[in-house]
């Protein structure tokens, strides 16, 4: 992995970090933004004034990929039949596409705060998976990241998106 996508990840594990750690929107509106246009982080995921936020072709891709990824282990992942390397192998995949995603961020100031909450949990999700997160199980992981593909379809234009079956 070359130092930009390092330095891409570990500023997106920093803004998952932050926003988890917050406790009140005050504390979220002080995370540190990534890009130079970002605003304050909001506190939840939100819809635009009732519409899906604006995306791009990067965007999409990328969570297609994660998408992708992630759908087909959730059954194994629900079995106890995935390895930790498995989950590992898992969870470059996904850091590989939010580095995609945060390298070429060309949304609006708006929809970019909100595509970050979904990029946090992302990174949650992974660090569970990677074994980074001690209180949380690979398979808990797993279920984030799952979740947060999910909350992206609802909140921003994807045509065609199709939420991941979460069936357990």
């Amino acid at each position: 992995m070359n130092a930009q996508k390092l330095h891409l990840l570990a500023v997106a594990a920093a803004v998952a970090a932050t926003l988890a750690m917050a406790t009140t929107p005050a504390l979220a509106a002080g995370a540190k933004a990534e890009h130079d246009h970002h605003g304050a982080a909001p506190a939840r995921l939100a819809l635009d004034h009732g519409r899906k936020w604006g995306t791009d072709e990067t965007l999409r891709t990328s969570m297609d990929r994660i998408r992708a990824a992630v759908e087909p282990q959730l059954a194994p992942a629900h079995a106890g039949k995935l390895s930790p390397a498995d989950y590992a192998a898992l969870a470059g995949k996904v850091e590989n596409e939010v580095a995609t995603i945060v390298g070429n961020c060309k949304l609006e100031p708006k929809a970019d705060a909100m595509l970050h909450l979904v990029i946090a949990d992302l990174g949650a999700g992974t660090d569970a998976m990677a074994g980074k997160a001690r209180k949380t199980r690979p398979e808990q992981g797993l279920v984030k990241v799952a979740g947060a593909v999910n909350n992206y379809g609802r909140h921003f234009e994807h045509p065609g998106f199709k939420p991941i079956a979460m069936g357990h």
